[in-house]
């Protein structure tokens, strides 16, 4: 079951939405979680006898937290669509498999009208998982 506070928050829908719950939004810092449940459409394939979340998919949980905690308040405007333009500094530190929850920390590195640099790690439990820094374009509907 998707919650409503975070679909009103993000046009991304099941299967891929990876935002259970904002945690904290504040102009210096947005944390958010999800877990990955072991039903999620990738582990069928990545790997079947060893499912790890893609690395890809990290990235994506950032930057829909980060998205989701700047339209919390109130930094993006309600119909703003915000798409990854680049991704840079990644490096994985951890897998995260089936059950685990992924507590995404991110700091907020210049919001404008039209674009979003943002800075991210993701953690299960106290171990960091995954890091990055991204750039979004925001495209109004």
């Amino acid at each position: 079951m998707e919650n409503t506070e975070i679909t009103a928050l993000l046009p991304h829908r099941d299967p891929f939405l990876f935002v259970d719950e904002i945690l904290r939004a504040d102009r210096e810092e947005i944390r958010a979680r999800h877990v990955f449940t072991e039903g999620a459409f990738f582990f069928r394939g990545h790997f079947p006898r060893y499912p790890v979340v893609p690395g890809v998919i990290l990235i994506e949980t950032m930057a829909q937290s980060g998205g989701a905690g700047l339209r919390k308040l109130g930094l993006l405007e309600g119909d703003a669509l915000f798409f990854l333009a680049s991704v840079d500094k990644v490096k994985f530190r951890r897998q995260v498999r089936p059950g685990e929850e992924l507590r995404s920390e991110i700091r907020n590195l210049r919001v404008s009208s039209s674009a979003i640099r943002q800075a991210g790690k993701a953690y299960v439990g106290d171990e960091l998982a995954a890091e990055a820094e991204w750039l979004c374009l925001i495209k109004r509907q």
